[in-house]
């Protein structure tokens, strides 16, 4: 529905991105198991600029409870190593020259608590993400009724139905997060 330069699907596709992104890092919050996908949204301070540890070495998983990152550029070790400490996961890396083996520990009471932590977090970043999609969405309403593109009822119309939309997803980036808690919490 595309009206005045605004299109609540386009709106739509970018909710549905963010709550895609967070289910693709809640994928990653294992629980128990080591996976590649722990590591991946992990950011390291690489030359000036912030960038995804898979694009700085190459993560392995050569055993259920240990995940290795072989470092391309030796005088990177420290920084990914740092980013690995820093990312909230709990985890800390053993430096073997130019590899870390991340051992996982134990999922002990206290450790789960800090994953369950963890999974809110990515929630929060998902619900600021489907805010900022509300926020363009409403601006581009505003344009177009200035713009005298769009009458005022029906851009009031549209505005609720953005608002309708944004409350949908919150709602499920809310339920996703609650069933990866009780995924977590699970002994």
């Amino acid at each position: 529905m595309s009206q005045g330069g605004f299109d609540l699907n386009e709106l739509k596709k970018r909710m549905d991105g963010a709550v895609a992104a967070l289910k693709h890092e809640l994928s990653g919050l294992r629980t128990g198991r080591a996976s590649a996908s722990l590591l991946e949204p992990i950011m390291v301070e690489a030359y000036g600029q912030s960038m995804p540890i898979n694009q700085v070495g190459t993560i392995n998983v050569p055993e259920p409870r240990m995940v290795s990152v072989q470092v391309w550029d030796k005088s990177m070790v420290g920084a990914v190593e740092r980013a690995i400490r820093d990312a909230g996961l709990g985890l800390n890396p053993i430096t073997d020259g130019t590899n870390l083996r991340i051992p996982l520990p134990e999922l002990n009471e206290e450790r789960r608590k800090e994953l369950v932590k963890v999974a809110h977090q990515y929630a929060e970043t998902a619900r600021v993400a489907v805010r900022h999609v509300r926020r363009d969405g409403n601006d581009a309403l505003k344009k177009a009724e200035k713009d005298s593109e769009l009458g005022q009822d029906e851009a009031r119309a549209l505005t609720e139905k953005v608002q309708k939309l944004t409350d949908e997803y919150i709602a499920i980036v809310d339920s996703t997060v609650a069933g990866k808690e009780t995924e977590i919490m699970q002994v």
